[in-house]
């Protein structure tokens, strides 16, 4: 089975949205950013939300099996890594 890839925390940071797959297993990682300052994030108080389904279709095609917020930190990033990989 090939290795679930997340990218770096400082890509959610950014407010960038990511999806990706391994095999018919298929998730998007959303952020929600909270600014300290106009140009300084708020790790504490931002978070990213995972979903994810299975099956051949895109996000916005097909139905979520499941969904949760994880902190925007590198605890919350392998936790969320854990809980994708538990749903493969």
């Amino acid at each position: 089975m090939e290795e679930l890839f997340l990218p770096t925390l400082h890509t959610f940071a950014n407010n960038n949205i990511f999806t990706g797959s391994v095999g018919l297993f298929r998730f998007r990682v959303s952020p929600n950013v909270v600014m300290r300052t106009p140009k300084e994030v708020d790790l504490e108080q931002s978070s990213m939300t995972c979903e994810y389904w299975h099956g051949l279709y895109c996000y916005e095609k097909s139905e979520m099996e499941g969904a949760r917020e994880f902190p925007m930190s590198e605890q919350g990033k392998a936790d969320m890594k854990a809980w994708l990989e538990s749903h493969i």
